[in-house]
């Protein structure tokens, strides 16, 4: 006699579909991220395959973000069917597995306007404090 399918094993397990994700960890305000393979109907607080890398959103002393995969584990997966999240999509194509996700480039292009503005912004300001400076 075989397994339920609610038990996690048996066919029904073999079969079912996989997602690469993240899952959160950390305290409130500190976000922690671990990458993992799990089934794709189960909530990411339910018991995860494997991990396969971590993701720590909060730059750290150096203004670095820290990431770690195992490739291997992750083509294997790949290999197997699993699909990927879009936030795990992002990471792989910036670490160079997978090509470059689109909502990269709007980010980027998203943060280079905003910097474009800024810097206008600033300009002005200093433009407006020299006049004011001359004036007096």
């Amino acid at each position: 006699m075989s397994l339920a399918p609610a038990s996690g094993t048996g066919r029904f397990w073999a079969r079912s579909a996989k997602i690469i994700r993240f899952v959160r960890q950390g305290c409130t305000n500190r976000p922690f991220f671990h990458i993992v393979v799990m089934e794709r109907r189960k909530d990411q607080y339910q018991p995860v395959i494997e991990q396969v890398g971590t993701y720590d959103p909060i730059p750290n002393e150096h203004d670095e973000q820290l990431v770690s995969f195992n490739y291997e584990r992750i083509r294997h997966w790949i290999g197997s069917g699993a699909h990927i999240s879009k936030p795990v999509a992002e990471l792989l194509g910036i670490a160079g597995l997978l090509p470059v996700h689109p909502r990269t480039y709007m980010t980027a292009w998203r943060n280079r306007q905003m910097a474009e503005k800024l810097a206008q912004v600033e300009a002005l300001k200093k433009a407006d404090n020299t006049e004011d400076a001359n004036s007096s």
